[in-house]
């Protein structure tokens, strides 16, 4: 799903000994947790600013969302082997199923028990934000399995992009902020949405974390076009090529980019403007993606889409708490 290349990457086909402790980080993929803690961060932003902050809240919201990320993470890393996803050819990041690093069977238990651990951090969540997030946190799960297993994987037939810009970007930044309103509200278990717990705001402060997310992925696709044709794997890039996949990704910059001259003309103040000083970076990475397909140029235009992501979010949330 949304990955990033580190130092953690080896090469995806390997005669060295890699240690057992160094191959579960390699499936874990914590480089990918920025992506988790963005929509957190920007949903505690807002709240700051709303005198909605609740502290516990977040922080479940936090330790669940990267629960889920690291299940889907594994849930990649198994179902992409076994479907033949991962092949020797492969640019990206080292799979630990594929590279024969871990068995298929441990790293799906791996899988299971992380997504049960999300489900028992979202507890206290369902506790204070009732039926909306046990569903969105069911929900959450469900699509981070279907991502590209299940009958029909997501990420396989041009789906994943629309599940990141939901899940990692509406749902995440618009959830963090329900369960801290929701929790200043005092109730227990809610039926539905309580008056207050969902604003507009919280939706428009989504769509940069939702649009620079589905970037990470869009660089990814367009890294591996050539391989996931070959195997079968539809993404949005194989389905449309090169040039709608550039367009993807300056159209997610321009989202991002917008969304704060939203919150200055509402009244935010120029606080609000705080994530426009990120536009180099933003430019930089969008040239590498505009003008190259090999490995060695996009995976640091992969890497830099996350810090972009990183930056953008805790310039986005101190502007909107300012």
């Amino acid at each position: 799903m949304v990955s990033l290349r580190d130092d953690t990457s080896l090469p995806a086909t390997m005669s060295t000994e890699v240690s057992r402790r160094r191959a579960w980080v390699i499936a874990a993929r914590p480089q990918t947790l920025p992506a988790a803690a963005a929509p957190v961060i920007v949903g505690v932003g807002l709240a700051v600013h709303d005198g909605a902050f609740a502290p516990l809240p977040a922080l479940a919201a936090f330790v669940g969302a990267a629960l889920i990320q690291v299940g889907t993470n594994f849930a990649n890393d198994y179902y992409d082997a076994i479907q033949g996803a991962d092949t020797d050819d492969r640019e990206g990041f080292t799979r630990v199923v594929a590279s024969g690093l871990i068995e298929p069977g441990e790293v799906k238990r791996a899988m299971w028990l992380t997504f049960a651990a999300a489900i028992l951090v979202g507890t206290s969540l369902v506790y204070v934000g009732g039926v909306p997030i046990l569903v969105i946190g069911l929900a959450s799960v469900a699509a981070g399995i279907a991502y590209t297993g299940g009958p029909y994987p997501l990420g396989y037939h041009g789906l994943g992009d629309l599940f990141v810009f939901v899940f990692f970007g509406v749902i995440a930044v618009t959830g963090t902020y329900y369960v801290q309103a929701a929790a200043l509200a005092g109730g227990a278990f809610p039926l539905w949405i309580p008056e207050g717990t969902v604003t507009l705001a919280a939706v428009v402060a989504s769509l940069p974390v939702a649009a620079l997310s589905t970037n990470i992925l869009v660089v990814n696709n367009v890294r591996d076009l050539k391989e996931d044709a070959e195997t079968g794997k539809r993404t949005l890039a194989v389905r449309f090529g090169y040039r709608f996949s550039r367009g993807q990704y300056l159209a997610l910059l321009a989202l991002a980019y917008l969304t704060p001259l939203w919150f200055f003309a509402e009244g935010y103040g120029l606080a609000a403007l705080l994530p426009l000083a990120t536009l180099p970076l933003a430019a930089g990475v969008a040239r590498t993606v505009l003008t190259e397909t090999a490995g060695d140029a996009l995976n640091p235009a992969l890497e830099s889409t996350g810090k972009l992501l990183a930056a953008y979010a805790v310039a986005f949330a101190v502007g909107l708490a300012v």
